[in-house]
């Protein structure tokens, strides 16, 4: 018997699948995910497993990981302090491609240099304003992003800014034409640069897996999941955690493969922090060609079209307007529920909450929380009065109605929650389910207190928003069903070419709905809407809404049995698979140039230069493959050749070789 792990961290669950690939699904377990300290989460879910399966750790011959943080963090605005190098451009391509917005406050340090479009050199490279940054750099950021302008085409200015910095710092650096070999130097720079943010969160997730594996005697190979549902070594990971967004989405499109018999579906997989969705079309998840969009922003990260929206069962409830009408917002920022923050300090939160409730008048901050992530040192607080209000926050939850003392200190405390250092707290849908019964685990009364305490909020009129606790979770649990529909609908017009912003949101789309669900219709106008295909619900909770949400959209829901763990089952059951790219210019005729490796290579044909590619590409990519763990490895190449007639003469624009390399991941039994 061959035993398969697989542990997929997400953002509120830590979920573990023991699998053989004769007996199918061993056991499954499910843990906390613990922020502050990954390995209880992890730890919690593998003791499970093994104790559930009664299965002896030395047997494990394959473990791999799928995880939700790297999204998750860029959904949340969350990340580490990096400093961005941007070699050759003006600082007015900062604007591009949303690049100064995701920048935000981070340092930012432009050079001279850079090469054009063929690989030449268009301005000397100038160090000297990074050497002399440096020093101060190195105790504000936890890593480095470089971009050159067209780096990818020559990488020289790249490489000697990364051997600069590790010199002198000795921090990670990620290089943008290690993670795409496609042209947009701003794009890339965005790229690198949220690469570089992640690389300490999923070094942590990485780190405590296998300190975990090594105290369990498990000595097997670990694999992680990349965005397009491929597997990578755990060391690549490291490097380009990047890679890993929408690691957990991609899994469990992998696993929903595998437990369900639908070809053609709308896979829906809910979390604690995100709904993300995509489509099953003839059993394979379609790839976004134009690189993975998560949380706002466009990386060059090939990966599953996945559409991602901050809606979860932990998304951050908030009373909005709809005219003169109160309104729920949901989302897309995560808080942890009161009835978790309960079942680790439930004097606080009970007395908070009780102490609130006795007030004459609703607070705007009753029932939220804030804590701190860990003690552990930090990067990137150059504000004093940041510094001032984290060390008055501990890792035990403080009323954040005692916390905020001023409108700046506020922002103050979304500031640090972007950063990853703080955590809020306050009411979720999780709540919602608790109160009404729908969902059975930690304090159910603590959340009826939540839902009691924001029913007291006021409408325009100052009345109550809702009468009773039950009231307001029917309400809480009917938006995300009506979200949950609305975001569906949003990805099945895109599919279907429908580009028009909020179309699930149209007046006519509302009428539509509404007579679709009806039993009885009147008018001289009839409107039918449906779902062509049925929606593939996944995640702990998909069996509680996703009926309702399938009813609402004229369809039927497919809730497979393990859609709970539909992501750490995705993560043993996937391939290894990589890619390599070379581009061939001409740039004058009769000269053909090969962009690829550390420099430019000059030949004086066509067919020279591709076969000279392709055998490159061919080692490379089968070496690379083996590098990131896979066995029994095949490759094929691909030849995009495009040309442009000038006075009668065929000239080459250019040809795009790309290697493919794919084969199982390699299994070693520990003795």
């Amino acid at each position: 018997m061959t035993l398969l792990l697989g542990i997929d961290t997400g953002g509120t669950y830590t979920d573990a699948v023991l699998f053989d690939e004769d007996a199918g699904i061993l056991a499954t377990a499910k843990s906390l995910t613990t922020r502050s300290d990954l390995s209880i989460g992890i730890g919690g879910a593998l003791d499970g497993v093994l104790q559930a399966s009664k299965a002896n750790p030395s047997d494990i011959a394959l473990v791999s990981l799928s995880t939700t943080l790297a999204t998750n963090a860029l959904v949340e605005g969350q990340g580490s302090a990096a400093c961005l190098v941007f070699i050759g451009f003006k600082e007015s391509d900062i604007q591009k491609a949303n690049l100064g917005d995701a920048l935000k406050d981070d340092p930012l340090v432009v050079l001279k240099g850079g090469h054009d479009a063929l690989g030449n050199e268009a301005d000397m490279l100038d160090l000297a304003p990074l050497s002399d940054a440096l020093p101060t750099l190195s105790q504000s950021v936890s890593g480095f992003a470089v971009a050159g302008k067209f780096g990818v085409r020559n990488p020289a200015h790249e490489l000697a800014v990364r051997d600069l910095i590790i010199q002198e710092t000795g921090l990670p650096v990620t290089c943008s034409h290690e993670l795409s070999s496609k042209l947009n130097g701003p794009k890339r720079a965005l790229t690198s640069l949220l690469n570089a943010r992640l690389i300490s969160m999923i070094h942590q997730l990485i780190s405590s897996a296998k300190t975990l594996l090594k105290n369990q005697n498990i000595d097997a190979p670990m694999m992680v999941v990349r965005g397009d549902g491929a597997l990578i070594s755990a060391d690549i990971a490291s490097l380009k955690p990047i890679e890993t967004i929408l690691s957990g989405p991609a899994a469990s499109l992998v696993g929903a493969s595998y437990l369900t018999e639908e070809a053609n579906a709308l896979v829906s997989d809910i979390g604690g922090t995100t709904t993300d969705v995509s489509v099953l079309k003839d059993g394979l998840p379609r790839l976004d060609e134009n690189g993975a969009r998560v949380g706002g922003w466009q990386t060059m990260v090939e990966a599953v079209a996945m559409h991602t929206v901050g809606l979860g069962g932990d998304s951050e409830i908030r009373l909005g307007r709809d005219g003169l009408k109160p309104a729920l917002t949901l989302g897309p920022r995560r808080v942890i529920p009161l009835a978790l923050l309960a079942h680790d300090d439930p004097d606080i939160v009970r007395q908070t909450l009780d102490r609130q409730l006795k007030a004459e008048r609703p607070g705007d901050y009753d029932g939220r929380f804030v804590r701190r992530v860990s003690l552990k040192d930090h990067h990137g607080l150059d504000r004093a009065a940041d510094q001032a209000l984290l060390d008055r926050i501990s890792v035990a939850p403080l009323p954040l109605d005692q916390v905020i003392e001023t409108r700046r200190d506020m922002s103050i405390v979304n500031r640090l929650v972007g950063r990853g250092l703080l955590q809020l707290a306050g009411l979720t849908p999780t709540d919602a389910a608790l109160g009404l019964g729908l969902y059975k685990g930690w304090d159910a009364d603590i959340s009826r207190l939540g839902l009691l305490l924001f029913g007291r909020k006021r409408d325009t009129y100052g009345n109550p928003i809702c009468k009773d606790a039950e009231e307001m979770a029917r309400w809480i649990i009917d938006s995300l069903i009506s979200e949950t529909g609305d975001t569906l609908l949003d990805v099945a017009f895109q599919e279907d070419g429908h580009d028009t912003p909020d179309l699930a949101r149209h007046p006519l789309t509302r009428m539509a709905l509404a007579q679709s669900s009806s039993s009885e219709r009147t008018g001289l106008v009839h409107l039918n809407l449906a779902l062509g295909q049925p929606i593939i619900g996944l995640g702990a909770s998909a069996g509680l809404y996703y009926d309702q949400v399938a009813t609402r959209l004229g369809t039927r829901s497919v809730v497979p049995e393990h859609a709970g763990v539909a992501n750490a089952l995705g993560a043993v059951v996937g391939r290894v698979r990589l890619k390599c790219d070379a581009v061939i210019s001409e740039p004058v005729e009769g000269l053909f140039r090969l962009h690829y490796g550390d420099s430019p290579q000059d030949f004086d044909s066509l067919d020279n230069a591709m076969t000279t590619t392709e055998h490159l590409l061919r080692h490379d990519a089968r070496q690379k493959a083996l590098d990131a763990g896979a066995d029994d490895v095949s490759v094929t190449v691909d030849r995009v050749l495009k040309q442009a007639n000038v006075e009668g003469k065929d000239m080459l624009v250019e040809c795009v070789l790309t290697a493919t390399a794919s084969g199982r991941p390699r299994i070693t039994r520990a003795h």
